[in-house]
């Protein structure tokens, strides 16, 4: 009856709470078990494993799972309408046995027809979706902010010249955006960048 509660829940697009419970007893597991068996690489300079940068990836991908908690199988190459198809057919194939009611020993459900490999189990090759990838807009701080005002000019002669300072930072905060809005187009591919 608890499987029928699962089944219910998933084709009611929800995600049951104790899920894992299900993959437990088959011997299965929903998550790694551990962090080694995680494997993740980034390109910095930084020895540490997980860096700041896949840490980051790691928080994204929980918000994310918080979200939609069905790309926890989509990230293991099911998409969330295979499994609700997958689910349907079970249930209507069991619906049509029951009715029959010709066979006394129930038949096990049909397998996938495609091959489990175990040694790819958490590799993810395909595309993620566009949805996945969110590119979070420059703060309102800059880099100039952080360093502070240009300092003030020391000889007599510029000193008259001081809001030359307040200008110069102006125009610096205006292509430093400028130059910020051109790297979030370029790194999003937009045209006209």
């Amino acid at each position: 009856s608890q499987q029928a509660i699962f089944s219910a829940k998933l084709l009611a697009g929800e995600m049951p709470q104790n899920i894992q419970d299900v993959f437990t007893a088959n011997g299965l597991s929903l998550f790694p078990f551990s962090l080694s068996e995680v494997r993740s690489h980034c390109s910095c300079p930084d020895k540490a494993n997980p860096c700041k940068h896949i840490g980051a990836v790691y928080y994204i991908l929980g918000d994310r799972f918080e979200e939609d908690p069905f790309v926890l199988f989509q990230l293991r190459g099911r998409s969330k309408e295979d499994i609700l198809s997958a689910l349907r057919q079970i249930r209507s194939a069991a619906g049509e046995a029951a009715e029959a009611e010709t066979s006394p020993i129930p038949q096990p459900p049909p397998r996938p027809s495609y091959p489990l490999q175990i040694n790819q189990f958490w590799q993810y090759n395909e595309p993620l979706e566009s949805s996945l990838v969110v590119i979070a807009p420059p703060g309102s701080e800059t880099v100039l902010d952080v360093l502070g005002s240009i300092p003030p000019i020391s000889d007599a002669e510029n000193r008259s010249k001081g809001q030359d300072t307040q200008v110069v930072m102006q125009h610096l905060k205006g292509v430093y955006q400028n130059v910020s809005q051109q790297a979030v187009l370029s790194a999003m591919k937009v045209e006209g960048s």
